[in-house]
Order: structure tokens, then sequence, then C-alpha cells
């Protein structure tokens, strides 16, 4: 006797309106927690997406899950900075400057340091979004150091390390206040990573990883 195959259920789509909701949430969050900082209300956020307390708590069980998604968010961005500048600009140094300016755009450095302080840095989601942001910038800073416009004694971390620095203050301290000399101080940085270097930099190059273990 032959035992009928398991009927295949299909998972529903969510409707366009739920992922519409979950977007909002997502993105209020993401300009509240640069203003203001990781504890802000979640039902003064609920308030800034237009959406209710509930549907926030139906999309997030908890702050730690929305801090994550909002982290993960804007280095999926950008990464997909990234990924367009290696694809669409010809100049190798163009693109990675193109892709330091997007990750001070993308307030990457007022949310990042969130994660040390609000949840696991394990978290399989966060851990990938990180490995494809770190494998991008790599790639970029190579192919800049092999066409001769990158200084040779630079690595991924001295690059994330500028930009964190030159695009604070942390979120929360009056950081929109200052927005206008962002772009100036990271293009000076970025003149000082051009090759041929000007000087010798004291130490040694920073990985990712010496900036995991710092």
């Amino acid at each position: 006797m032959e035992t009928a195959a398991p009927v295949q259920r299909r998972v529903p789509r969510p409707r366009a309106d739920a992922v519409r909701n979950r977007e909002r949430i997502v993105t209020a969050a993401r300009e509240m927690f640069v203003e203001f900082g990781p504890d802000v209300p979640l039902d003064e956020i609920a308030r800034r997406a237009g959406v209710g307390n509930a549907t926030v708590y139906r999309n997030f069980p908890d702050r730690d899950a929305l801090v994550r998604e909002v982290v993960c968010s804007v280095m999926d961005r950008t990464s997909e900075e990234a990924e367009r500048a290696l694809a669409e600009t010809g100049d190798a140094f163009e693109a990675l400057s193109r892709f330091v300016h997007a990750a001070a755009d993308e307030r990457i450095s007022a949310l990042c340091p969130m994660v040390s302080s609000t949840f696991d840095q394990h978290h399989p989601d966060l851990e990938a979004a990180g490995e494809r942001i770190e494998q991008l910038v790599a790639s970029l800073m190579e192919r800049a150091r092999t066409a001769g416009q990158l200084r040779p004694d630079v690595a991924v971390g001295d690059l994330m390390i500028g930009v964190a620095q030159l695009s604070r203050p942390p979120a929360g301290t009056g950081c929109m206040s200052l927005d206008r000399f962002v772009h100036r101080h990271l293009q000076l940085f970025l003149d000082g990573l051009r090759a041929p270097a000007r000087s010798t930099l004291p130490g040694t190059a920073a990985t990712m990883e010496d900036l995991r273990q710092a």
C-alpha cells in the first residue's frame, strides 16, 4: 500500500500593507535612534511611523529585535551602495569614495555602536550583514590598491574607523546639527588614503578582526 505524499502547504505571503507598515516602522526607528539614541520609547516610534503600538509589537516582539533590524537594514543598504559602486564606477578610488560618503549618509557610525550595548553581537543576521559589508569594502580597497590609487599600508579596519570617527557624534548627541561638516572631513580623510603616501603611518594596518578584539 502506497503512502500518500504529504500535502505541501503554501506559506502565505505577507500582505502589501503589512510590508509597508514594517518598512515604515524600521525607517522611523532609524531616524529616532539617530536623533535620540536607542532608548527612545517604542510608542514614539509607532507615532512617527503612523501605526498603532500593536503593529510595532506584532512585527518586533522587543526592543532588541527592532534595533537589530534597523542596524542590519543600514548595513544592507550600505552594502548595496558598495555593490553599485563596484559595478558602475570605472575609477577605483572614486568607487571607494562613493561608498565612504554613502556609509556616512546611512548614519552607520551612529547606529552600529548600539550593537554592543543592546543585544548579542553574534546574532546570525548581524554576522551575515557584517561579513557582507566587510567583503565588499575589502574588494573596493583591493581594486583601488591594484590601480595604484590607494596607499598600501591601510586595511579595512582603518577605513571603517575613519568613517565612524568622522561621521560622529554618536546617536542622541545633537549629531543632526553637525551634518554640514561630515562630508567635508570625510573628503580630507579620503585624500589622505590616496597613493602615493605622503607619510609613514605609525603602527600596523587595522583589520576588522583587530576592531572586534578591541
